[in-house]
């Protein structure tokens, strides 16, 4: 009897033969029909210069930018797929940190972190040689703060010549939906480029919040109570501001952000829920808001691209009754999360969370505990784990909603 794998591919072999079959008819080699990728980042420190070299699968276009504050390169690509651990690549003397992953659909990007100011002295692709095949050739070299900023300043007037339009659009209005149960917007921390936490098994927070939210969707939806949409749908950077433009766009009743967090004491475990303050209840809040308000930077955001709409929505906290609506949705996700999860002994915590600043939309931060801890770990990588958390987060929107008629009841 053949084994396993040998059955298995007797089984497949024939579609594998008519799919070669239409690529060939086509026109299309085998080659070209495969999805392009980076399989490999090599970094070498020299004297004078660093030189970054990235393996593709083939020729492709490419886009090289600079960003201050913090010093970032930022290398946009094709969407590929990655043959590369983030572990493999090593930081040097110049570079202090070195991230990659989808950026938007069609688009892959790389960020890189640097030490100090630098310029790009080279950039070039090396067609095949031998056994290796095309590569992006990258050379670093130091320069001032002045230039640095300079050559920003030039790549940023650049990108805004070619993407300006006509005309402005208007800010549009969600419309009125057929459909009146409440929306619920769930939020899947981190994506793409932006892996959030590392576990210490090796689990990234981008991915378990995914599962997480994907998850709690399917529950809601099994009520028919709600409708629900998700900032994220699969492994995808989204700005932190568009995270808020979907919520409100789409006309949402309640955001729901989804994270797990990292620290150094590995002992410590447990989740709590985060609302929105100008002023942090305690100083881990505090830390935990600066970190995750820094995910636009770690994915390779020029900041000062800001536009008055949005920073009317980011400064805009006027709105009070919005903010107890939060801070009511928060209790009753720690009363119903309580019998599924282990929570910190401070469990409703708030702080500056730029996520958390839509002015019309109760808004909430679940973080579901540390990757840090391996049990903690443990529990976010099972899926019966998830569905209890899921449980517990369908029953405290359905206590939020009946709160929310009855205050409405003459």
């Amino acid at each position: 009897m053949p084994p396993p794998g040998r059955k298995i591919y007797q089984i497949i072999r024939p579609i594998l033969l008519i799919l070669g079959t239409l690529a060939f008819a086509v026109g299309i080699s085998p080659a070209a029909a495969a999805k392009p990728a980076v399989t490999s980042v090599r970094i070498g420190d020299h004297a004078t210069k660093t030189r970054i070299v990235l393996d593709l699968s083939g020729k492709m276009p490419f886009e090289l930018f600079s960003l201050a504050d913090p010093y970032r390169v930022v290398i946009n690509l094709p969407e590929v797929d990655w043959g590369l651990d983030a572990d493999a690549v090593r930081p040097g003397k110049r570079i202090t940190g070195f991230r990659f992953g989808l950026f938007r659909p069609g688009q892959s990007r790389v960020v890189i972190d640097v030490a100090r100011p630098v310029s790009v002295a080279n950039t070039f692709i090396l067609e095949p040689d031998g056994k290796r095949g095309y590569r992006l050739v990258i050379d670093l070299v130091d320069t001032t703060r002045k230039a640095f900023l300079q050559a920003v300043r030039r790549a940023q007037l650049a990108r805004l010549s070619a993407t300006r339009s006509p005309q402005s659009a208007l800010p549009t209005q969600p419309a009125k939906p057929a459909d009146s149960r409440p929306l619920i917007a769930i939020d899947p921390g981190h994506g793409g480029v932006d892996p959030g936490a590392r576990g210490r098994s090796g689990s990234w927070e981008k991915s378990l919040t995914l599962k997480q939210a994907l998850e709690l969707q399917r529950q809601l939806l099994k009520t028919r109570r709600y409708r629900v949409t998700l900032t994220r749908d699969n492994d995808v950077f989204v700005r932190l501001r568009e995270r808020i433009a979907i919520a409100q766009r789409a006309g949402a009743a309640m955001f729901l952000s989804l994270h797990a967090d990292s620290i150094a004491n590995r002992k410590v475990r447990g989740g709590a829920v985060y609302t929105l303050s100008e002023r942090a209840s305690d100083k881990e809040a505090a830390a935990l808001a600066r970190k995750e308000n820094k995910a636009d930077i770690i994915a390779g955001i020029d900041l000062n691209e800001q536009s008055k709409t949005v920073a009317k929505i980011l400064i805009d906290l006027r709105q009070r009754l919005t903010k107890n609506d939060s801070v009511t949705l928060a209790k009753g996700l720690v009363k119903e999360l309580r019998g599924s999860m282990r929570l910190l002994k401070h469990n409703h915590r708030f702080a500056g969370f730029a996520v958390l600043k839509a002015p019309d939309i109760p808004s909430v931060l679940i973080e579901m505990g540390y990757l840090s801890n391996r049990e903690d770990e443990r529990l976010l990588r099972d899926l019966r784990h998830r569905r209890e958390v899921a449980g517990a987060i369908v029953r405290s929107i359905n206590g939020f909603f009946a709160r929310q008629q009855a205050l409405r009841q003459p």
